[in-house]
């Protein structure tokens, strides 16, 4: 695709980015960044939500993953399902109630303030890590398509990404996001639609013999039985609840996007709709890798398998979309990259700062100047934070996808059971010992899985979450004996 007319591509998005961010910036208070002044059209909010949780990641990594893994990952989608139902009418209600800015607040109120800084610090390096490397792939292809065209190496394409980021965001933050996401998810799920017709025209397939096609498809296997497999049906159906309740109910990422709406009805319309629009969405993407694979087939182009595995699967899609389908599905796929780069990092980037300034600079309590200088330095400091990670993992390979559900279980297991326990307990626990608890926990699941798997074969998969969040409950429970 011919690099100038993906420049003028980038330069039109990225104008339309800006004048959105000013409008939203018009009559914005001290704490818009942060609250977006809980004014969000929760339709709006909840579609918008839809692109910062696909990403790009979902955009490139789900359609190359179903060679490996055919459809099992909508079983996790089932799940994620249930745990969302569980997001809106247990969570949310706890944080409107206490009228949270930042979700972790909550931990203080339940058990002191050693628990509400651990707590918050683990979300601050499970998002760092989760976003950049969202971003990572959304760069690399970027990469391909257009910056290497211009000798641009890539540490400075990712500054490039980054400093556009922070120019529609540092205004108002999270109420400009609120609408951009939404743009972003309309050209992300857009990209998806036009790129199945453009192989559906390619294979000259009607639209019931494409459904077909998809249907009868070896890859199209739903469910796994397999207990020992990573992708058994319990493993990713249980997964896919605690994820969904960690990785949205206890993100603040995805948390401060609902709590803009104007209250807790409109919030729970809103997580309820965005559930519902994002497993179809997650849906249509599985069906787009088979077609992504009948296309490669049939026109005898050639994928890297190695041990009888398909490799950088995550490269499947890009190399199709801007070699093979033509200019109007080139187009459309560097507006949907583009956009999932910029809806997955700008929330996440803002959701960080607010995290760090109300729970570790006690932000609320400055005065607006002060509030406006330290939100600044924040968002400028995880930017670099975001490069430097992007720059770490940026030789990395396989589908990224996998490698975010198996660090989020890692990282936000303890999360996950502080505030079960909370929620279902009344139990008092000693404040002090809470940060060993969350440190210790997550390395003995990671021993549990290397000896499942080294003496049983048996692969704990996204299940790593459910053993680390258990354990930490086990350990509160074992505090509170000895020390009630």
């Amino acid at each position: 695709m011919n690099p100038v007319l993906i420049l003028f591509i980038l330069i039109a998005y990225f104008g339309l980015l800006l004048l959105i961010s000013y409008f939203t910036s018009l009559n914005r208070s001290e704490n818009s960044f942060f609250t977006g002044d809980r004014k969000s059209p929760w339709q709006l909010v909840a579609f918008g939500m839809v692109g910062a949780a696909l990403s790009g990641v979902t955009f490139v990594s789900i359609p190359g993953m179903v060679a490996n893994n055919y459809f099992y990952y909508l079983q996790f989608v089932f799940g994620n399902i249930v745990g969302y139902i569980f997001i809106t009418y247990v969570l949310i209600p706890i944080y409107y109630k206490l009228k949270l800015v930042s979700i972790y607040s909550y931990l203080n109120t339940r058990f002191g303030i050693k628990t509400y800084k651990t707590g918050s610090l683990f979300f601050l390096i499970s998002q760092s890590f989760g976003a950049a490397l969202r971003l990572l792939l959304a760069a690399k292809i970027l990469q391909y398509a257009f910056f290497d065209a211009f000798n641009i190496p890539f540490y400075v394409s990712v500054i490039i990404i980054l400093a556009l980021i922070w120019l529609y965001t540092n205004k108002s933050g999270i109420k400009t996001i609120v609408w951009t996401d939404t743009l972003q998810t309309f050209f992300l799920i857009l990209a998806a639609i036009v790129a199945i017709y453009a192989v559906k025209n390619a294979l000259n397939l009607t639209f019931s013999e494409t459904i077909t096609s998809i249907t009868h498809h070896k890859y199209f296997k739903i469910f796994n039985w397999n207990f020992n497999s990573g992708s058994n049906f319990f493993k990713q159906f249980i997964s896919g609840i605690l994820i969904a309740v960690a990785m949205i109910g206890l993100d603040q990422n995805m948390m401060q996007k609902t709590l803009t709406c104007k209250n807790k009805k409109e919030a729970q319309n809103n997580l309820l709709t965005f559930s519902f629009i994002l497993a179809i969405t997650q849906f249509l993407f599985l069906g787009l890798g088979i077609m992504l694979y009948l296309y490669a087939e049939k026109f005898g182009i050639k994928l890297e398998i190695e041990n009888g595995k398909f490799i950088n699967t995550d490269a499947l899609f890009p190399m199709l979309a801007l070699n093979h389908f033509g200019t109007i599905a080139s187009i459309s796929f560097i507006l949907g990259i583009t956009a999932a780069s910029f809806s997955s990092a700008d929330s996440a980037i803002t959701a960080l700062t607010t995290s760090f300034t109300y729970d570790f600079l006690a932000i609320e309590h400055k005065n607006p100047k002060e509030k406006n200088r330290l939100k600044n330095i924040v968002l400028f400091g995880f930017s670099v934070v975001i490069f430097l990670i992007i720059m770490a993992f940026s030789h990395s390979k396989g589908d990224v996808i996998s490698t975010i559900f198996k660090v989020a279980g890692y990282t936000y297991g303890p999360l996950l059971g502080l505030y079960l326990f909370g929620i279902f307990t009344k139990i008092k626990i000693r404040d002090a010992a809470v940060p060993y608890i969350c440190i210790l926990m997550p390395l003995l699941t990671y021993f549990l899985n290397y000896l499942f798997i080294t003496l049983f074969s048996f692969d704990l998969g996204f299940m790593n979450i459910l053993v680390n969040a258990l354990l930490t409950i086990l350990s509160l429970i074992i505090v509170k004996q000895q020390h009630e």
